[in-house]
């Protein structure tokens, strides 16, 4: 049952361990209803006290039925916190909070406070967090692509230092934060991270493994073996199929345009991604970790592991700060390829090969069990309510070590489920798009790009959309893009290659580009779509109106990526450059693409000083929406303290799709 703790690179007392190590993460803010998640080391019970303003305290509440705690190991609990209010709370107006705990077993124990047990979470001057529950979207946060060991500085820790500059300041208070894409990176691993993440799975226990198709059985066999750190592409099973699996899925190679994310060191294990979770949002367990470099590495692997190291530690040092804004932000979230792994369902002949393996299904589902339980579960508590006691018979015969069969089946579950998506009640409605589970396989070839989303689910959002004035629409990639990229991903794709340029874009697949096209001009669709994207590590902003119509909506494209990842910057200089020529508003290629009915005007960020159209720097996106649901300022908040807007220039244009 504890079987992690029995290697010899992982032998790490337990004792210490504090009882909480990850969170509370703020999920929902509503007037009736408040969302917290987090990780314990004990089994714990909870109660909320809230003050408004600086008036009395209210009385303790007590989680609502909704709310779960699910054992994961031997000394870890993941919470879903689901306070049903009594007394509504009010719109616009500070509320402090104290989520307070005591140890189930010790029932007539004190409650202990966030002053106890997390003070750090207090901004300077304030005894305790506070929210500002919002029904009308006025200020949104936004990014993507946060990948811990990228060497720069971290967008979250941006959004801190932003925040408590203006945390005295309604007006300036974000509604919530939107993260619209890899919030981890499953399959782009540092060996420090890596390392990090075993002594995790030791310290806390998490349930070992039974693994099937592989050449390691289990989770203690694959901890054992030469091919644990740097070299797991050779963990693959030896079958023609497998060959498939490892050229398509998990071979780190050289692209002409993108660099591929390294996959040597792939999360394979469902420990192996709790683990991730919780080093990415906590600094707690953190305190408890020594990186020593495994002696089993080359010499090549050693000196990756120290360079690696270095931005490691620097990710970590910032986690308190990451810690406190997600504590008084509300946090929606929605999961990009990188989340599981690279090019994940890029086209239907990927998933053929990736399904049909037993040891990539599991690879896989295992990425996608923690996001439902690490992200997706607090986004929509309701919405899981029916695989909860499915997933919680699978961790009690993990517990006992025999839930190889119902692992099996429950990633099944999850891999023909769409309970992904979902739309909030508030003005404007944020609708958030998953991009990645319900593709629309192209009819032309297997190799080719699947649409991003399917016929159904675009039917569906038509209607979820019909009849509302205004929308805030969360695509993880662009619906408006660089065209000069989306070309080069054309030509690739022409060419049989779309993996090479990860070829996922909105206009890659007809059928998806037509019908979503045709929503933005539907008469009954909003007249007012802001869509949030991220995915493509630079920030951009466009404004789109319908071509030969005097009246159709208006549209804002606005890209923020990536939170903690960059584009290669003379790549994109020249990208940027070209783009502008060849697709400036005299040139005839506008004509030949999709989106030859829409009219672009792209915004130019403040500071550009050769009329760049992008924004290539790790930051976090700022929106500020008027009552209408239109724009009124678009900044990227850049980790070096700059704030860079997105500024309207009359008369320059640009006809393309």
């Amino acid at each position: 049952m504890d079987a992690v703790m029995d290697h010899p690179d992982l032998a790490t007392a337990s004792s210490g361990l504090p009882d909480i190590v990850a969170g509370p993460l703020l999920r929902r803010a509503e007037a009736n209803r408040l969302v917290f998640w987090l990780v314990s080391t004990c089994p714990l019970h909870w109660q909320l006290k809230l003050s408004v303003g600086d008036g009395a305290e209210q009385a303790g509440q007590r989680p609502a039925g909704t709310s779960q705690a699910l054992q994961v190991g031997l000394r870890c609990w993941i919470h879903l916190l689901d306070f049903q209010l009594e007394q509504p709370l009010p719109d616009d107006q500070p509320v402090s909070y104290d989520l307070q705990y005591q140890h189930a077993d010790q029932p007539e124990a004190d409650w202990l406070g966030i002053r106890q047990w997390a003070p750090e979470l207090c901004y300077d001057n304030e005894a305790l967090p506070r929210i500002l529950v919002r029904q009308q979207l006025t200020q949104l946060l936004h990014g993507s692509c946060r990948k811990p060991h990228f060497p720069a500085g971290d967008g979250l820790v941006r959004a801190d230092q932003w925040l408590a500059e203006h945390r005295q300041q309604n007006d300036h208070w974000p509604s919530l934060m939107m993260l619209s894409g890899d919030q981890i990176y499953a399959d782009d691993v540092a060996g420090p991270m890596l390392v990090a993440i075993h002594q995790v799975m030791a310290l806390l226990g998490l349930w070992p493994e039974q693994l099937q198709g592989a050449r390691v059985s289990n989770t203690a066999e694959l901890l054992g073996s030469e091919h644990c750190y740097y070299d797991r592409q050779h963990l693959l099973p030896d079958t023609a199929l497998a060959e498939e699996v490892r050229r398509r899925f998990f071979r780190g190679v050289r692209k002409p345009i993108f660099t591929s994310d390294s996959a040597h060191n792939h999360l394979i294990t469902f420990a192996e991604v709790v683990a991730m979770y919780c080093l990415v949002w906590s600094p707690l367990l953190w305190r408890q970790l020594q990186l020593a470099c495994p002696a089993r590495l080359t010499a090549e692997a050693r000196q990756c592991f120290e360079r690696e190291r270095e931005h490691i530690e620097a990710f970590a040092g910032g986690l308190t700060a990451v810690r406190r804004v997600l504590a008084h932000l509300p946090s929606y979230m929605i999961f990009d390829d990188h989340d599981v792994t690279d090019d994940w369902n890029l086209n239907a002949e990927w998933e053929e090969a990736a399904y049909g393996n037993a040891f990539s299904r599991r690879i896989i589902g295992n990425a996608l069990l923690g996001y439902l339980l690490c992200q997706g579960w607090g986004n929509q508590p309701e919405r899981f309510a029916a695989v909860m006691p499915e997933l919680q018979q699978w961790l009690l015969q993990a517990q006992q070590g025999e839930a190889a069969q119902r692992h099996d089946e429950l990633i099944t579950h999850l891999l023909g489920s769409r309970y992904w998506h979902y739309a909030l009640a508030t003005e404007p409605a944020l609708v958030v798009l998953d991009t990645r589970t319900q593709r629309w396989r192209s009819e032309r070839s297997l190799a080719r790009p699947s649409g991003l989303m399917d016929w159904e689910a675009l039917v569906e959002l038509q209607q979820t959309l019909m009849d509302r004035q205004a929308v805030v629409l969360v695509s993880p990639a662009p619906v408006f893009g660089v065209k000069l990229i989306e070309a080069i991903q054309r030509l690739f794709t022409w060419f049989g290659k779309p993996l090479m340029v990860d070829a996922e874009n909105w206009m890659a697949h007809p059928g998806a580009a037509n019908v979503m096209l045709n929503i933005f001009r539907h008469p009954r669709t909003p007249q007012h779509f802001v869509i949030l994207s991220g995915d493509v590590h630079y920030s951009f902003v466009y404004d789109i109106h319908l071509r030969f119509r005097r009246q159709g909506p208006t549209i804002w494209q606005i890209t923020s990526s990536g939170l903690k990842n960059e584009f290669p910057h003379r790549l994109l200089d020249s990208f940027d450059r070209l783009n502008r020529w060849l697709y400036a508003p005299w040139s005839p290629l506008n004509w030949l693409t999709k989106r030859r009915r829409m009219r672009v005007h792209p915004r130019r960020p403040q500071q550009a000083s050769r009329g760049e159209r992008l924004i290539n720097g790790a930051g976090m996106g700022y929106v500020r929406l008027d009552p209408a649901g239109e724009p009124l300022e678009v900044v990227q908040l850049m980790v070096d303290g700059r704030k860079l807007a997105f500024e309207v220039h009359e008369g320059e244009e640009e006809h393309w799709a």
